[in-house]
């Protein structure tokens, strides 16, 4: 089965199935490229095969992840990502707001353990860099320039994953985000 481009996630419902920190760090891996049984995820995440089990197949009700094809041995099927990568789009209602700035904050917390991880002798420190500004913008420059940053996403994307990639390549984290602040103009 062919993957989609992006899965993006507007229900809030759905969002909260991504808030549970297990999902979140599977669904990390699964989105870049791995192919994982449940025992495998089970492992990364912490838990019993039988409750990570519960949640890739609530991850699977709500279109974040599916089975892969048969693993060689043909006792325990493995997982993938549905898409190339996941994006969350809900502000509508509260629980969406909610679940979303759980994922936001738990997402944002692991980049700075990163960079908190990385060894001072690092020879790809020059590269490391955290980036703040604000910008004012029409409603419709704010979703052109976020569409931009999609797409520069995916352009450096190329496809790769953590099994398809350069031997040079190293995997890179990046967090990009729009936040419209103060209040909106009266004529918007």
């Amino acid at each position: 089965m062919a993957k989609k481009k992006r899965v993006v996630i507007t229900d809030p419902r759905a969002i909260r199935a991504l808030a549970h920190p297990a999902r979140q760090r599977v669904i990390d891996e699964l989105y870049n490229g791995r192919v994982l049984t449940a025992t495998e995820c089970a492992e990364l995440a912490g838990l019993t095969p039988s409750a990570m089990s519960y949640h890739l197949r609530a991850l699977e009700r709500w279109g974040i992840i599916e089975r892969a094809e048969e693993s060689g041995d043909g006792r325990e099927r493995p997982w993938r990502a549905l898409a190339g990568s996941l994006m969350i789009s809900s502000q509508a209602s509260n629980a969406g707001r909610l679940a979303s700035q759980t994922i936001m904050r738990t997402t944002a917390d692991r980049v700075l353990e990163q960079f908190e991880e990385m060894a001072s002798d690092d020879p790809w420190d020059d590269v490391s860099s955290l980036s703040r500004s604000r910008l004012w913008l029409t409603h419709d420059e704010a979703k052109r320039f976020g569409q931009e940053l999609s797409e520069l996403v995916d352009r450096y994307k190329k496809g790769r994953t953590s099994t398809t990639h350069p031997a040079a390549a190293r995997q890179i984290s990046t967090l990009l985000a729009v936040v419209p602040t103060g209040k909106p103009p009266q004529d918007s």
